[in-house]
């Protein structure tokens, strides 16, 4: 259904994964990579976001390398140069923007892509119009988080070994507070990467969690 790609956007170069609808798009959705790299499962979620209405981008953010094994996954992840990694995503949403005749664009993203899907919500420089973040680890502090002017729907396991559910907590009553629209939601059951497929694979929260992701950004980006 997609296409591998690549473009340049104000100066910022980048390469990625689009998938488009079979009719004109309701709105834009970036789909940022578990820490995996850009596998047949991210492409497999942005096609589903096409088959929904949407014109799912997601960017290659290790620039053509990908893990098979957790060692080196985190070797990927812990070299990502963040900084570029922000710029890369805000250029792919204004290129969507700009160059495929959406007014509005979404971002959502899992594990180390949640994490980066939510800094996209608290970066001023992004022009993303609503987030949902899937088990982001490295969960900024209430201060950071009370910047956020855009809804923000979150989809974390009640199991995760890496995020406690008192940090999940934090995130949802920092939004409530600061009058963010928001929906964040803990799955009893689930662990870390419920949504994806592998072994933590979670049917019933991943089922769910596609159903509120779908309503949500149909709600936000119409």
């Amino acid at each position: 259904m997609g296409q591998l790609l690549e473009f340049d956007q104000d100066g910022v170069h980048v390469s990625g994964y689009l998938a488009e609808p079979s009719g004109t798009p309701t709105a834009g959705l970036i789909v940022i990579q578990e820490w995996w790299g850009l596998n047949e499962d991210i492409k497999g979620i942005a096609d589903r976001y096409a088959a929904e209405g949407f014109l799912a981008f997601a960017p290659d953010m290790y620039h053509g390398n990908m893990a098979t094994e957790p060692d080196e996954a985190r070797k990927y992840a812990m070299g990502l140069d963040r900084d570029l990694a922000a710029r890369e995503i805000d250029a792919a949403i204004r290129w969507l923007k700009a160059n495929k005749g959406v007014a509005k664009v979404g971002c959502t993203g899992f594990c180390m892509g949640g994490g980066l899907t939510l800094a996209t919500a608290i970066r001023p420089t992004s022009s993303v119009d609503a987030v949902h973040v899937y088990y982001g680890g490295g969960m900024p502090d209430a201060e950071t988080i009370s910047r956020i002017r855009v809804p923000v729907m979150g989809s974390y396991g009640a199991l995760d070994q890496g995020i406690p559910v008192t940090q999940v907590e934090t995130l949802r009553d920092t939004l409530q507070r600061a009058g963010v629209e928001n929906d964040v939601k803990i799955y009893d059951g689930a662990g870390h990467s419920f949504f994806n497929a592998g072994p933590a694979h979670h049917p019933p929260s991943a089922a769910d969690s596609w159903e509120r992701s779908v309503g949500w950004f149909r709600k936000h980006l119409n």
